[in-house]
């Protein structure tokens, strides 16, 4: 009895976070000091930089770059522009995950003095990044910018067994994140 109501309550809360992933909008005219894209996809970074070129920031961070990866690489597989890199994208080389991501952001964000972020990475991503991120960063405003990936559908996330299977694993994700921040804020 007692391992049945657990499930249900974890099945219902992994379908809530399910729902509100596949419900978050892209801002109409999203705005902030800089921008940080966290790794993982081609569609991310090319995002991220278009961001960049519309003005809607003035710098970007690219963040958790493998250590093998050339600026050039970036840039031939983005289109973007060389000196678009040169005056206003730095790179991240040190982060391994998620909350390295945040690590590195934060101390990216407190040395240029950034008070605004939008947050790009995946729609499925953003609960936990919004989270990590909101950890090291109290004082600074994120404003999530989700990426959707043009072969996965979200809106129908319960007909797919591979998208099911993608949403359960960034569920435990974001779980595991919550309770280690929990831990972290009540163990001095």
């Amino acid at each position: 009895m007692c391992s049945g109501l657990i499930l249900f309550v974890f099945l219902s809360l992994f379908a809530s976070f399910a729902r509100s992933v596949a419900t978050i909008s892209v801002p109409a005219d999203p705005r902030a000091d800089a921008i940080v894209v966290l790794t993982g996809g081609q569609e991310r970074i090319s995002q991220a930089i278009s961001l960049l070129q519309e003005g809607r920031a003035t710098r970007l961070l690219i963040s958790g770059v493998h250590p093998g990866t050339t600026t050039e690489q970036i840039i031939k597989a983005t289109s973007a522009k060389a000196p678009l890199f040169t005056c206003c994208v730095d790179l991240d080389r040190a982060a391994l995950n998620t909350a390295g991501n945040a690590s590195e952001t934060a101390a990216w964000a407190q040395r240029n003095g950034f008070e605004s972020l939008l947050v790009v990475t995946s729609a499925y991503h953003l609960p936990r990044a919004g989270l990590e991120l909101s950890d090291t960063l109290p004082a600074v405003d994120l404003r999530p910018y989700p990426v959707y990936s043009a072969d996965l559908n979200l809106t129908a996330w319960y007909r797919n067994p591979a998208t099911i299977r993608l949403l359960m694993r960034e569920y435990v994700k974001y779980t595991l994140a919550r309770l280690r921040i929990a831990a972290d804020r009540l163990l001095p």
